[in-house]
């Protein structure tokens, strides 16, 4: 049974996003402050995790921070406030893999698990076993899901790893920002557009040699980005 850690200080708020959760079939277990959550992700190894960002202790920034550093990588999805774009900037940054936006619907909230679980969920067809992709020194193993930069492996959080070989597949193609939200993120609803920037951005800080003069990660004005080997 899937398995999902709730980080919310909110008891309704908590409470119902357990009980849907577990109507949906997953196994739910709740954290009500910043230490607690980051012992059980830790602990436990949830599937997923829905993370507060303003919480009691420790707030949902350095728990996410902490959890990053500590190698695991776990689909994170983060509850901001209503207006809060840097929030959900930062979030992404610090390796979050979505967002919802308070108040939020429960229906919203579910396509977004799901649509995560998806994503980072094993391969179980032939896509597992595709041969390694290369760009100047970075070399991208499907298979493993690993990235090795000169030889040494870089750590990705699960849509950045998806971002890169979403590029990678289009062979140089320019891909749109819609197209990359359908792909990478599972939907196309009305989201943040700087989510897929932000996401480019740190593939560029980890990946290049220079993230401000990108030499493979493009911009295509107007248009999207594209990957040039």
């Amino acid at each position: 049974m899937t398995r999902i850690l709730v980080v919310e200080d909110n008891p309704d708020l908590a409470y119902g996003l357990r009980n849907n959760l577990e109507i949906e079939g997953y196994q739910v277990e709740v954290a009500d402050d910043g230490m607690k959550g980051l012992a059980r992700a830790r602990d436990g190894r949830p599937d997923l995790i829905i993370l507060d960002l303003m919480l009691p202790g420790m707030d949902g920034f350095r728990v996410l921070r902490a959890l990053r550093d500590a190698g695991r990588t776990m689909p994170v999805l983060i509850l901001t406030a209503r207006g809060e774009e840097a929030d959900k900037v930062r979030g992404l940054r610090l390796g979050a893999d979505d967002y919802v936006t308070k108040p939020f619907g429960v229906l919203e909230l579910l396509a977004r698990v799901e649509a995560l679980l998806r994503r980072t969920a094993p391969p179980t067809g032939g896509n597992g076993g595709a041969p390694p992709e290369r760009f100047g020194d970075i070399e991208v193993i499907p298979a493993s899901r690993t990235v090795l930069r000169a030889g040494q492996p870089v750590p990705l959080t699960p849509k950045e790893f998806d971002l890169l070989v979403a590029l990678l597949r289009r062979r140089g193609a320019v891909a749109t920002r819609l197209e990359l939200l359908r792909e990478v993120w599972g939907y196309s609803a009305e989201v943040l557009s700087r989510t897929v920037d932000t996401h480019v951005a740190e593939l560029r800080r980890k990946l290049e040699a220079d993230a401000a003069a990108p030499q493979h990660i493009l911009t295509v004005r107007k248009a999207g980005y594209r990957l040039d080997r």
